[in-house]
């Protein structure tokens, strides 16, 4: 298999979006979110989620990098890069299902990295959720060091204090 490694353009955001809900079923706070309390401001994990490229691409020095196959997009990674503090961050990466484990994350990591390097990062970022097996065996594998957790809180704001969550 082939894979071409470019740089994003506008006409990719539909492809790069569905790629990202199909990727992150599962393994996303959005998910948990609505799983747990249900869906924020009738806005589904879905579209949550999908609008997180919407951010990245705004934020300083962004940049998207898909892969694809026989002209199809089947990944990409977004990256952001703080200059100041000399770090670049990588918050999202997916692959298509039917091309993973192929190394095309992999290959697009590397291409974030040399990105970074290029504009004389002295670091790079990624973080990844407990329930994400393949983050958590692919950033290491990569040289990436897990520097912390974090537990994230989610609360109704409509609920009282001590108040379940609907199920």
């Amino acid at each position: 298999m082939d894979v071409v490694y470019r740089e994003y353009c506008s006409e990719d955001l539909p492809r790069i979006k569905e790629i990202t809900v199909a990727a992150f079923d599962g393994v996303s706070i959005d998910r948990n979110t609505d799983d747990l309390l249900g869906p924020v401001a009738r806005l589904s994990w879905q579209e949550r989620k999908a609008g997180h490229l919407d951010t990245d691409l705004k934020r300083p020095e962004a940049t998207i990098l898909v892969a694809e196959v026989e002209r199809q997009i089947v990944g990409y990674v977004s990256t952001w890069m703080d200059r100041r503090a000399g770090q670049g961050f990588i918050p999202n990466l997916a692959v298509d299902q039917a091309c993973r484990g192929q190394g095309i994350g992999r290959g697009l990591i590397e291409r974030a990295l040399d990105h970074f390097r290029r504009h004389q990062m002295t670091q790079a970022r990624i973080e990844t959720l407990d329930q994400n097996s393949i983050g958590q065996s692919l950033y290491p594998a990569i040289g990436f060091h897990e520097v912390a957790r974090q537990i994230h809180y989610c609360l109704n704001l409509h609920d009282g204090p001590g108040d379940s969550p609907p199920r």
